[in-house]
Parts: C-alpha cells; sequence; structure tokens
C-alpha cells in the first residue's frame, strides 16, 4: 500500500496499475528522498516525466511544492495519476499530460524550468541517462534544482553541468540526487 507520507495530503491511501506495467517507489525509498530534499520543496516547481501512480509529485505537492507537471506514456497510469490527485485534492496544483518522456521534454525545453524533477523509468530502459541529458539541453532545470534519479544501474548517472549530491542504494533501487553546478 502506498500512502501520502506528510503534509496536507497526510494518510492518503494511493492507487497503483495492477501487474507490472509500473513499479512503484518503495515507502522507504520514497520516505529517504523527501528527507534529503524537504528543504526545498516549499514553493516549488515538479516535473515528473514517468508518473506512474503520481506518488512522487503529489507527495511534494503535499508538502508544499507550488505546482506539478506530470506525465506518462500510458493512458491507464495517467487515469490512476489523475484518480490520486482527485483523492488527495491536489488536483488543481498538477498539469498531467498522456507522453512519452521525449516529447515532454521537447515541448517544455525553453519555456519553462524546475526545480525538482523526479525520473524513475522503467528499469530495463536506457531512458535514465537520455532524459538527463535532455533535460539538461532543454534547460529545463533551474538554477539550484534537483534531479532525483531511480534505476538499477549501481553508478550514479552523470551528465556536465550537474554534479552528484546524493547517491545510494535502497533495496534494489539506486537513487541518484544531481544538483545543477
Amino acid at each position: 500500500m502506498m500512502r501520502i507520507i506528510t503534509g496536507s495530503a497526510k494518510g492518503a491511501r494511493l492507487d497503483t496499475l495492477e501487474g507490472d506495467a509500473t513499479r512503484p517507489t518503495a515507502e522507504r525509498t520514497k520516505q529517504a528522498i523527501f528527507n534529503v530534499l524537504q528543504f526545498d520543496i516549499e514553493g516549488r516547481r515538479v516535473l515528473d516525466l514517468f508518473g506512474g501512480s503520481g506518488q512522487m509529485a503529489l507527495e511534494a505537492l503535499s508538502r508544499g511544492a507550488d505546482s506539478a507537471y506530470v506525465a506518462d506514456a500510458s493512458p491507464e497510469a495517467c487515469e490512476i495519476i489523475k484518480r490520486n490527485a482527485r483523492k488527495t485534492k491536489l488536483f488543481e496544483k498538477m498539469r498531467l499530460v498522456t507522453n512519452d518522456y521525449k516529447s515532454v521534454i521537447r515541448s517544455l525545453s525553453g519555456r519553462e524550468d524546475f526545480h525538482l524533477i523526479f525520473l524513475d523509468p522503467p528499469y530495463q530502459s536506457d531512458y535514465l541517462a537520455d532524459a538527463v541529458k535532455r533535460i539538461v539541453n532543454g534547460g529545463l532545470l533551474a538554477d539550484g534544482g534537483y534531479i532525483v534519479c531511480e534505476g538499477e544501474n549501481p553508478e550514479p548517472v552523470t551528465c556536465e553541468g550537474l554534479s552528484v549530491f546524493r547517491h545510494s542504494k535502497y533495496g534494489r533501487a539506486y537513487v541518484t540526487i544531481l544538483e545543477k553546478e
């Protein structure tokens, strides 16, 4: 069972897709990520390119983020995200699109920047490094912003213009938090 840990929607239970289509971030991992970022959330703009259930963006909104732009290529996942956003009463602060990460980055490049970006693509893909590179090239990360990358590779994702702020292992997942230099 997934839930919102703290903030305005504290305790709200979140729905997920059945089966292996998505792999939600474990509660322990989410707690650790938000413990690190707790003072860098309020009033910030959030981007989640592999929304899944929407839990990372919704947790940030619950903790005081100003707005969230959430995308997922799966229409079924977007329906779950919409349901969870309504359940937490955070839907009005969210923009939800059904599209792949490349299209979303292309459409936002040069138009918007975000303080906190979540990337948790399917583990068996090569999307993580590609998404980070496209985000940097598209100017989507605000000065002093963070990209939170979750994957199964023990080596941290790197990209010119970003430094590794934190790299940790939680169960099967490796989380790298990159900071704009």
